[in-house]
């Protein structure tokens, strides 16, 4: 942990807002009042914010941000402690180099995170690396490991593999002793998963991912898998898993209303769950920081994990990184910068 001198926050800051809701135009860089930490938070100037999906849902008037949390958009940050409320004192001090999961606020220069889902900034990572990490790490720690309890041996599949989270996800896996098999929509994308350590990459432009895991697993299936297409992937992921396979949702581009054979589910005794983060207590994100510092930090802090940065914008950009993540081309993280 890095620990440097901070100055008085400033009463306003650069921030920006959703002035309506459509696409990336509506997002406004504004002067907008600096935020003050309430019991068990921390306040945070912030380096880097990353970018994602659920970003791009609620600028589009479909995720409202939580009751009582800020509705400027995003949901991770890097950057320095500058002040800690009563409650988070004894945790972080001014000074502190943290990177966070918030619930909102994250496009700016100041902004409040829970004192527990904040983790130390390991040296060999800059801050706009940092920025990359607890939105996707939370996610995957959450649902592949705590929900999906995947464990060494057993073979995922991991959908839209060179997202953010699919990134994450494919490197948290292997170094946990899984076999990873993942989808994406180009060759190139493909290759890039392959990369990173998975073991199989499935084209699902040109093949039936259906087909090719039966075949790469000798008609067996897959322990768990990761989804955040929904739509038709949902029935045809109960094809694709194993018996006593675990199925868990985490987006739904394709939709969330599905049709889906139950009986084919029922017969090798699946489990069909999902989540969403944003809206669950302080005490549960604590959790899952508490085990991402247990199983996973130790392999960031030794490089056996990287965090992949397809992108940096500067913070009045965010319309520009907006855009370049709906483009659907990226690989890996898309990341704000803030001031100097």
């Amino acid at each position: 942990m890095t620990t440097t001198s901070t100055p008085t926050p400033p009463p306003t800051m650069t921030a920006v807002r959703i002035d309506g809701k459509g696409g990336p135009e509506v997002l406004k860089p504004v002067a907008w009042p600096t935020p003050s930490p309430e019991a068990g938070d921390v306040l945070i100037e912030v380096a880097a914010a990353g970018v994602n999906r659920p970003d791009v849902v609620q600028r589009k008037g479909l995720y409202p941000a939580p009751e009582g949390h800020s509705d400027t958009p995003g949901l991770e940050v890097a950057g320095t402690v500058v002040a800690c409320s009563p409650g988070a004192d004894a945790t972080w001090r001014p000074g502190d180099q943290v990177m966070a999961l918030v619930n909102g606020g994250g496009y700016a220069q100041y902004c409040v995170a829970p004192v527990g889902a904040c983790l130390a900034i390991p040296d060999r990572l800059s801050m706009v690396q940092a920025a990359g990490l607890p939105e996707t790490f939370f996610t995957v720690w959450h649902n592949l490991f705590q929900r999906g309890g995947l464990r060494e041996g057993e073979t995922c599949l991991i959908h839209g593999g060179t997202s953010g989270i699919g990134v994450a996800a494919i490197q948290i896996a292997k170094a946990r002793g899984a076999h990873v098999i993942i989808t994406a929509g180009s060759d190139a994308k493909c290759d890039a998963a392959l990369k990173l350590g998975a073991d199989h990459a499935i084209n699902y432009r040109t093949e039936d991912f259906v087909a090719r895991v039966k075949a790469i697993t000798e008609r067996r299936g897959v322990d768990v898998i990761l989804d955040m297409v929904g739509g038709d992937y949902v029935d045809r992921n109960i094809v694709a898993a194993a018996p006593d396979g675990r199925i868990v949702n985490i987006a739904y581009q394709k939709g969330g209303e599905v049709t889906v054979n139950l009986q084919r589910a029922m017969v090798k005794r699946l489990t069909l769950t999902g989540s969403t983060l944003r809206a669950r207590s302080d005490a549960v994100k604590a959790d899952i920081a508490q085990g991402l510092r247990d199983h996973v930090m130790p392999a960031v802090a030794a490089g056996d994990i990287d965090i992949v940065v397809d992108k940096t914008f500067a913070l009045e950009d965010a319309a520009a990184a907006h855009a370049h993540l709906e483009a659907g081309e990226h690989v890996g993280k898309v990341i704000l910068t803030v001031g100097a």
